[in-house]
Parts: structure tokens; C-alpha cells; sequence
């Protein structure tokens, strides 16, 4: 009997056990695919973040696709996120080195051209994320996807570098810093 009883509070206690590890499982899948959600893209000035929620509401993607874009943006967010942390850097050291009393324009010039390729590299993760995008969604989709990320590629009425005002041309520049 003794044994028997033994056996039972054993089994009760691995299947608390088991059910706490489901519930917090449960949660944290919760708090990450929350996270994935609202990861956030600004597409720039005045305009809607990029993130699940807008893919959800704005795009219309369904269960599947939302999960699909999870996918997409774990490995997305990460790499960029590097490539933008790594760019910040360099602005400062640019900003910093401006600012010294005898300027090393050596030393400039090899900031801007490590800037401009962590700027290459943003472009080609942003352009793969965009495209895989692309491949999930459904035709009614892509249009509202095109509209959400060309802000990032360039601003309105600025096609070419060059916007018209008051009959002349002007030169257009997207602001780096």
C-alpha cells in the first residue's frame, strides 16, 4: 500500500510538473510570436511602421502568412538591427572626427566608404525581406506591400534624385543622418 501511494503522489507531482512546463511554454511562445508582431520597420517621416500588426490590419495576411512572416522577420530583424547598430557607430566616429581640431580626412574617407557599404548591406537585407514578402502574399497583397516600403527606397514626388518645383528641377536628397 505503501508503495502504491508512493507511486501516486510521484505521479501527481510529474504531472504538475508537466503541466507548469506546458503553461509556461504556452506563454513564452506567446511573448516571442508578440515580439515577432511588433517588431518594427519605420518606412520614414509621418509614415506606418512596418511590423505584424501592419501586415495583419493593413495587408490583410492570414494566420498562415502571419506565421510565415514571423519566420521571415526572425531572421530579418537581427541582421539589420546589427547593420544599423554597426552604422550608428560610424556616424558618431564620422561626427566625432568632424569635430577634432586637426580632421584626419584619411580617416574620413575610410569611415564613409564602411558606412557606405553597411548601407549596401541594409539595402540587400531589406531587398531579400521585401522579396520574401513578396512570395507570401496573395496578388491583392503585393500592391499594399509595395506601397509600405517605397518610402524606403525613395520619397515622394523624388523619383530619379530629382523633384519638379515651380516649372524647375531640383535636386533630391534623402537625408543619411
Amino acid at each position: 500500500m505503501k508503495n502504491k501511494t508512493k507511486i501516486l503522489v510521484w505521479t501527481i507531482v510529474l504531472l504538475a510538473i508537466l503541466n507548469l512546463t506546458t503553461i509556461i511554454s504556452i506563454f513564452h511562445h506567446r511573448y516571442k510570436d508578440k515580439q515577432a508582431t511588433e517588431t518594427v520597420i519605420i518606412t520614414g517621416k509621418g509614415q506606418n511602421p512596418l511590423n505584424g500588426r501592419f501586415f495583419m490590419q493593413e495587408v490583410g495576411f492570414d494566420n498562415e502568412q502571419m506565421e510565415q512572416f514571423r519566420q521571415i522577420n526572425r531572421q530579418f530583424k537581427p541582421k539589420s538591427n546589427q547593420i544599423i547598430w554597426q552604422m550608428d557607430s560610424i556616424k558618431e566616429l564620422i561626427f566625432e572626427e568632424l569635430n577634432k581640431q586637426n580632421v584626419d580626412t584619411t580617416k574620413l574617407q575610410q569611415l564613409n566608404m564602411r558606412f557606405g557599404e553597411l548601407h549596401a548591406e541594409l539595402k540587400d537585407e531589406t531587398n531579400k525581406f521585401y522579396l520574401k514578402l513578396k512570395e507570401i502574399a496573395k496578388k491583392e497583397q503585393i500592391d499594399k506591400i509595395k506601397n509600405a516600403f517605397e518610402p524606403l527606397f525613395y520619397q515622394k514626388n523624388c523619383k530619379n534624385g530629382h523633384r519638379h518645383r515651380g516649372g524647375r528641377q531640383e535636386q533630391c536628397f534623402q537625408e543619411e543622418f
